[in-house]
């Protein structure tokens, strides 16, 4: 993957930009079971009251409290509680709409700068929580000894009663104060979060005396609570969408420029490159493969970044809700750690293996398409049947393992999910009933582990995916890092004629050619030399090396030892791009393009004038049959020219190389599909159009090159004899003997 990212660099911001996203989406997606805590703990069981001290307080009720304080806290209550009696006008009738019962109770107020105090106030809610946990243990202890477990049970609801608090309050100023420190020792010694759970029993015990509306203040904090809820999730699904969309965009264009290189790669190599890399898999790596790496960016980007988010950021989340309970997250993640890393071992080495079997069947498919007509010919349906078959199981078994083994994650993983909730469910209470955690906070602790869980299940689905990717990507590199074995050289050398065009001067220099590895060569000591306005031929027996030895021309394969020259140039010393410019080639199989006959004949030429196409159409002799079409110039061409005759394909591949009007023109074989009438025709029409150039011809057929002013017979790679076609039958028994199996004797004088 690391050699593919540079391909990535054009996408750095649209990445970053949804890797800021990210991490807005999991914060957002973190607070969501928080708020849902605050809803159940603060909406619910604290009737929407959020502070430990309250705003306004009936004197009686301050001043109870103020026994199960330490002297510190209850100098800092004297302090910060006004008299309600000293307000005036506009200011007491606020207070007055607000806690009506406040004309008839002394209250004793928070002013607004004490509210707002980030200091004041944080002071005052720690000491006012701390009275009231006090006075409650101490009402328990009073209520156990006066009536066991079940005055103890209601003892709290019971101490909330005014006419109750005020016979507290007479018997409290009764006892020493001795009696009380050990309940205030205690309250100080516990932590303010346990403390603070306390204090909104007795603030809304307290708000209701004054005569607030408190069913009001807990729907407002529900309502607010709630709307927040939303408002975040919004913001998630924008986030969500706004990743994916960076994300696809970030993958879409990769693909795009990456299949982009692979082509312009694919199309810069030589024969030699074809030769190690099968045309099957050349189509896999820039289809399928791009398409595996195009995915993981896709959808691995929100995967592989968003599950460490989640889960690390569950993680600290959950901890803080309840640090009693982080075994049974410990224990949940080395379990789900284990089933992934069994899994992957098992299951890793056959996605390796899948990319394999997808270019076998590919190239199956491929071979059964293109030799349709030679397998229905020899009635081998079922032959290939089966070959496909075995192909098409061979992925199948090995995409149903791998499946079946992944396919495992998935129950685990909800047997983990519910193991987990059922232990902090079971533990969870026992911390709820022993005070030492809250109901909202338990069910937020559930969440957060669910969180943590599915982060585990997204990572584990993102090992599916980044083995094959990877297989995938390591593929489309190899292919990228193949160095071409033909390169143009550092400083070119350029025709030093007209427009920089050639004369045509061909000479092989004891020329030797293997291919790759091969122990023998396939050409030896070859020499010899073509020059402008004279055919040159080449014929032999079957494998002597006819094509291979004009395909050194183009430099389709450089050679191996000696050197071929144009005009005295070596070849090695031109670029690629102008020695082809100068040459006019047909191949052996003659291959068009999906198209029309217009675009087909004039491939090789930018914007071919009408005469330049009919001239080399009539030289080709494919006008009669063009003009016989119902669109002429403009008729269809099917993919490979496979609507027209094998003739016609050869006639529409030889008008293609005359529009270019080249100094050099190869023809492999180019004839073999023609009649005798259209071979005689075609090179006297050749041998007029192309008077000045250098025209090289590999044939089968002696009629076809017997007036060629040289010809050069090959045999097992070496040259045999060159001479014109008398000089041959006198000089060389090889060219003789193919000239007696095809000819007569009076067509032979």
């Amino acid at each position: 993957m690391k050699k593919l990212a540079r391909y990535l660099k054009p996408f750095a911001g649209t990445l970053a930009l949804a890797l800021v996203l990210l991490f807005v989406q999991a914060s957002l997606d973190l607070n969501l079971p928080n708020l849902m805590s605050n809803i159940v703990n603060v909406g619910i069981q604290q009737g929407g009251i959020t502070e430990a001290a309250p705003q306004a307080v009936p004197e009686s009720m301050l001043k109870l409290l103020e026994y199960f304080m330490p002297a510190e806290d209850a100098e800092l209550v004297e302090q910060q509680y006004l008299y309600a009696d000293d307000l005036t006008g506009e200011a007491r009738d606020a207070f007055l709409e607000q806690w009506p019962e406040a004309a008839s109770i002394p209250t004793r107020y928070l002013p607004e700068e004490v509210l707002k105090s980030s200091d004041t106030f944080p002071q005052l809610e720690d000491a006012m929580s701390r009275g009231m946990y006090a006075m409650v243990s101490f009402l328990q202890d009073m209520s156990a000894q006066s009536g066991g477990a079940e005055a103890s049970e209601g003892s709290e609801s019971r101490s909330m009663d005014p006419a109750a608090l005020e016979q507290l309050t007479q018997m409290l100023s009764m006892l020493p104060a001795e009696q009380l420190q050990p309940y205030i020792q205690l309250a100080s010694q516990m932590d303010s979060s346990m403390t603070r759970q306390t204090a909104p029993v007795f603030i809304k015990s307290f708000y209701t005396q004054l005569g607030a509306d408190t069913d009001a203040i807990q729907t407002r904090y529900i309502l607010r609570t709630g709307a927040l809820m939303l408002l975040l999730s919004l913001g998630l699904m924008a986030c969500a969408i706004s990743v994916g969309l960076c994300a696809s965009r970030a993958g879409a264009g990769f693909a795009r420029d990456l299949r982009s290189q692979v082509f312009r790669k694919v199309t810069s190599f030589t024969n030699a490159e074809f030769d190690k890399f099968s045309t099957a898999s050349l189509i896999t790596r820039s289809t399928n493969d791009i398409t595996q790496v195009q995915m993981l960016i896709t959808m691995g980007l929100r995967i592989v970044c968003y599950a460490p988010i989640i889960g690390i950021g569950g993680t600290i989340m959950a901890l803080r809700k309840s640090s009693g309970m982080a075994w049974i997250l410990t224990l949940a993640v080395v379990i789900l750690l284990g089933v992934i890393l069994l899994v992957m071992s098992i299951a890793l080495p056959r996605f390796k293996k899948m990319q394999s079997l997808v270019d076998r069947l590919n190239l199956v498919s491929r071979e059964n398409l293109s030799g349709m007509l030679v397998i229905r010919a020899f009635f081998t349906q079922k032959f290939e049947e089966a070959r496909f078959d075995k192909a098409n199981r061979d992925l199948t078994a090995n995409t149903l393992f791998v499946n079946r083994v992944m396919v495992m994650l998935m129950p685990v993983m909800m047997l983990v999910m519910n193991g987990t909730s059922l232990l902090i469910i079971w533990f969870g209470g026992h911390q709820i009933a022993d005070m030492s955690m809250q109901v909202g906070d338990m069910m937020a602790f559930v969440q957060y582990t669910m969180q943590i869980i599915m982060s585990f299940l997204m990572i584990s689905m993102m090992f599916i995916m980044i083995p094959r990717a990877a297989v995938s990507a390591d593929r489309i590199a190899q292919l990228l890092e193949s160095e071409c074995s033909i390169q143009d050289p550092a400083d070119p050398v350029r025709f030093k004629g007209a427009n920089h065009r050639a004369q045509g001067v061909i000479r092989f220099e004891d020329v030797s050619f293997a291919y790759g590895d091969a122990e023998e060569p396939v050409l030896q000591h070859i020499t010899f030399t073509a020059q402008p306005g004279q055919t040159t031929a080449f014929i032999g027996s079957t494998g002597s090396g006819k094509s291979t030895l004009v395909n050194l021309i183009p430099r389709f394969y450089d050679v191996t030892s000696g050197r071929i020259t144009i005009d005295g140039i070596d070849l090695r010393q031109l670029s690629q791009h102008e020695l082809r410019e100068n040459i006019g080639y047909v191949p052996q199989k003659g291959l068009l393009l999906s198209g029309d006959i217009r675009s087909n004949i004039g491939y090789g030429v930018e914007n071919p004038s009408d005469a330049v196409l009919q001239q080399a159409a009539d030289t080709a002799q494919a006008t009669e049959f063009i003009s016989n079409l119902p669109d002429g110039m403009d008729s269809y061409i099917a993919q490979g020219g496979s609507n027209v005759s094998g003739g016609q394909r050869q006639r529409l591949s030889i008008a293609r190389a005359l529009a270019k009007q080249a100094p050099i023109y190869i023809f492999d074989d180019s004839f073999s599909a023609l009649d005798f009438k259209t071979d005689a025709k075609l090179r006297a029409a050749l041998k007029q159009n192309t008077a000045d150039a250098t025209v090289l011809i590999v044939a089968q057929r002696v009629s076809t090159i017997m007036h060629a002013e040289q010809i050069v017979v090959l045999d097992e790679g070496r040259i045999a004899g060159i001479g014109t076609h008398q000089q041959l039958l006198e000089t060389c028994p090889i060219y003789r003997e193919i000239a007696e199996s095809q000819l007569s004797k009076e067509e032979l004088a």
